[in-house]
């Protein structure tokens, strides 16, 4: 029986269906009531062959699709609620709590699993760094066109500066052009399937500052690598753009407990920078005091690659470089690295989240195939 329900969910079941078909977490609903039946029995045997079946079918199916979104955000969801479900009914007082008196009798009553708990954590860690690194791939190609060389400030193309205007046009010639509105429209795309598939909103929280962190990075390193984005319009089109991330987050109400703006703060630094007065002994002091998520090699890069736009502005004199520098010296440690680590990872938690979920009332879609199991 328990080999025929892992080959309907692990060789036959499409996420794609999922939304339509099954409630969400269903998976690991019926994977859980599995267990809880070998429980039931008694038999050690079978339950320690049931959860390494589990495992290894968990482990192949994302092995043997590893770029597929939709999958990993699928399983990710149902590893994380089957991690949930061994803590919930468990027997453990203190994941009880919250338990209806009908949740603490289907509790196990023959075995200790909290060992196999840390193996399905660890699992989960495995997909959600594959999850990450998926949605990674695809932003990335998506995040300079978007946020810096798409002019998204009307009048702005006739403002570049003189010998940028063939290079800023032609880097990404021949290939799809992106904006930020193709950035925004692929995070939702995002949100979307993380929704669908039931995803604990703490874990699509976390999915999304890891997202907004690598948007911040790389769009941050291309600023200090190149001077035809170091002007004050620069600096006003990317306010603007972060300006739309921030106006999405607040749409999917994830402005709170995500962080995601926190992962901003430098870029947001960069283009303040950019913009303000670099001239007086104040205008120093108030850049030092204002970038303090940017450090001296970041601010002094800046700086030296800032690049008038027009007849009004002057290039930052060297003398007032010169100024900040040694204001920035009373700094106390920090990095004097140039560029961010995009390939950074915030650690992923998976804290316990109990449902309201009963085990007895779960119906198993007909698609399923599923008719000859029966209650007990």
């Amino acid at each position: 029986m328990f080999v025929t329900v892992l080959l309907c969910l692990f060789a036959d079941l499409k996420p794609r269906g999922v939304v339509v078909n099954m409630i969400p977490n269903m998976a690991a609903q019926l994977l859980f009531m599995c267990v809880r039946h070998a429980d039931y029995l008694n038999d050690g045997a079978k339950l320690k062959s049931l959860m390494n079946a589990i495992i290894s079918g968990v482990k192949k199916v994302i092995t043997d699709h590893q770029a597929d979104f939709e999958l990993l955000s699928f399983w990710l969801s149902n590893m994380y609620h089957m991690l949930n479900c061994l803590k919930q009914y468990s027997g453990e007082e203190e994941f009880m709590k919250q338990n209806s008196p009908r949740q603490n009798k289907n509790c196990l009553q023959n075995f200790d699993l909290s060992e196999h708990r840390q193996i399905f954590s660890d699992l989960a860690i495995r997909i959600y760094h594959q999850f990450i690194s998926v949605m990674e791939k695809t932003l990335v190609p998506m995040i300079v066109p978007g946020m810096l060389e798409h002019e998204s400030l009307q009048g702005i193309s006739s403002m570049k500066p003189t010998g940028f205007r063939k290079r800023s046009n032609s880097i990404y010639e021949d290939q799809e052009i992106y904006t930020i509105s193709s950035l925004l429209q692929q995070l939702s795309l995002y949100h979307i399937t993380m929704s669908q598939h039931g995803m604990e909103e703490g874990l699509v929280r976390q999915a999304v500052k890891q997202t907004f962190f690598l948007v911040g990075a790389a769009t941050l390193n291309n600023i200090l690598l190149r001077k035809d984005m170091c002007s004050c319009r620069k600096g006003m089109q990317i306010r603007c753009n972060i300006s739309y991330l921030e106006e999405w987050l607040k749409e999917k109400d994830l402005v709170q407990g995500t962080s995601a703006m926190e992962t901003l703060k430098p870029l947001c630094q960069a283009a303040w920078l950019l913009q303000v007065n670099k001239t007086t002994d104040d205008d120093a002091k108030e850049i030092v005091e204002q970038c303090s998520e940017l450090n001296t090699v970041q601010i002094v890069k800046i700086l030296n690659s800032y690049t008038p736009i027009d007849d009004f502005e002057k290039r930052v004199a060297p003398s007032f470089v010169r100024k900040v520098q040694g204001l920035l010296q009373d700094r106390e440690g920090g990095s004097s690295q140039l560029m961010l680590d995009t390939q950074y990872r915030f650690q992923v938690t998976f804290p316990f989240t109990p449902s309201s979920q009963a085990l007895e009332l779960l119906q198993l879609p007909s698609s399923l195939r599923l008719g000859f199991l029966t209650r007990i």
